[in-house]
This record gives C-alpha cells, structure tokens and sequence, in this order.
C-alpha cells in the first residue's frame, strides 16, 4: 500500500474531529500564556491548591464529594431532565405545525413567537416567581419548566425543518400502503428524518446545558451557583471561574465534535 501524500493527511486531518481536539488544546495553551502574563504583571497570588478541595476531600477517613461536583451533578441532572422534556415538546409542536387543525397550527406558533422573541432570563423569572405558586411546583420544576419551554421552541423548528425536507413522495408511498398519519411518522417519516435532525439537536444539547448556568439567578444550587458562593467565601475569583470554566469546556467541545462529525456523516451518506 502506497504512502498518502502529505497534503492528502493533512486534508484529512482537517475534516477529522481531531482538528477540533487539536484548537482546543490550542486554546487552553494560549489561555494558560495569557493568565500567567497578566498574574504577573499583576502580582496577584494565585492559589490553585485550595481548589481540589472544592471537587473532593476526606472527611473521618472517608472521601466526601466537594461543593463543585455537586454543583455539576445537579447541573447533568437538571440538563438531562430538561433535555428529555424539550425533545418531547418540540416533536409535538412540530407535529402541531404541520397538522391540519387551524387550531393547532395557531397555538403553536403563538407559543413559538412568545417563547423565542422573550429571553431566557426572564422566561426563568416568570416560571418560578409566577408559574411555580400557580402550579405548585418547586424551584427545580420551574427551572425544567422554563427550560424546557425555551429550548422545546427552537428544537421544534429543528423537527419541522428535518421532516419537511424529505420528498413528498415518502408520504406518497406511506398513503399507497394504507397507513395512517400517524403510523406514516412512526415507521416512515420520523426513522428518515432522524438522521438530518441529530446534527442540529446535538448542537442544541450543546446550547440547552450552558443555558442551565443561568438558573442560579434563582438561587438553585447548579454549577454557577455553587461557584458564585465559593467566590464570595474565598475570594478566588478567578481559580473558581477559570475551573468552571473548563469544567463546562470539557462538556462541552466533546458534544460539538459529535455535532459536527454527524454533520459530516450526513453530508457525505447523502
């Protein structure tokens, strides 16, 4: 087997998720540069052995989970929660704004104008100041609630935009066999459209878990919560946002490189 030439491995290794490891880890040197100029310039002390203890410690013998991990779990939890319950709405929106029903067509987009012309922090503000002694429900459920609601809008356009792309005669063939609508998007539609869809909403995952830091405006114990009262007990300002910062970084660029991979699946299968 012939050797590949130079310019085709580096053709390839430009389309390969690894050109996005290789710009992260070339972000975190050149951030790293950048803090260690300016602390110097700036004599100020840093004090990263203090933050361990923030992830774990041992108390009586035993490890004990630190404020930041548990800030993060409730954060994965939150997110997941979320995530489930705005896959659900958007698929019926969606499904809502391509039906018949006049009806249903005019709820939905009265629901998609609201919720995406209104920011988040104020949809979060309403949900547990308003919604949540209306309903009944606690800090958490409002938090899921507006997320949920926020995130449902913009991934209902995702669904409509994957089921709408695929050819008319897909329906064409689903009605020849005597399906209904519905069984048409359970074995016909839906299994086509799934993989023009998992690029975008993978990408919306991505937007879903940062959006999550900003119910600690509501003082629930997330990730940015529990970095927020650190800060304030410690004064490390800049050890615990610089850590939280790559915590989410962490998070984050794996699910941007699956986005993009299945972006670049998609684009060559079809």
């Amino acid at each position: 087997m012939a050797p590949l030439a130079p310019t085709t491995v580096l053709r390839r290794f430009w389309r390969s998720p690894w050109r996005d490891i290789a710009q992260f880890v070339l972000l975190i040197v050149v951030v790293v540069w950048l803090v260690t100029l300016s602390s110097a310039r700036l004599g100020y002390n840093w004090q990263w052995y203090r933050i361990p203890r923030y992830f774990w410690t041992v108390r009586n013998g035993r490890p004990v989970v630190g404020e930041l991990l548990q800030g993060l779990g409730y954060t994965l939890q939150l997110s997941a929660v979320s995530l489930v319950c705005a896959l659900t709405l958007g698929l019926v929106v969606a499904l809502l704004r391509l039906s018949s029903s006049f009806m249903g067509r005019a709820l939905s987009r009265v629901y998609l104008e609201i919720t995406r012309n209104t920011p988040l922090v104020v949809q979060i503000y309403l949900a547990y100041f308003v919604l949540g002694p209306v309903l009944g429900i606690g800090r958490f459920s409002s938090a899921v609630l507006a997320l949920t609601l926020f995130e449902g809008s913009y991934m209902s356009e995702i669904f409509r935009a994957g089921i709408t792309s695929l050819h008319r005669g897909q329906w064409e063939a689903a009605y020849s066999l005597g399906l209904s609508t519905l069984d048409s998007y359970r074995f016909v539609i839906l299994p086509q459209a799934v993989r023009r869809l998992l690029p975008p909403l993978t990408s919306e995952v991505v937007s879903l878990i940062k959006n999550t830091s900003l119910v600690s405006l509501v003082s629930l114990a997330d990730l940015s919560m529990q970095a927020r009262v650190i800060a304030a007990d410690t004064f490390l300002t800049f050890e615990v946002w610089f850590t939280v910062a790559l915590i989410y970084l962490l998070i984050m660029v794996p699910l941007a490189i699956t986005a993009r991979w299945l972006e670049r699946r998609y684009a060559i299968a079809t």
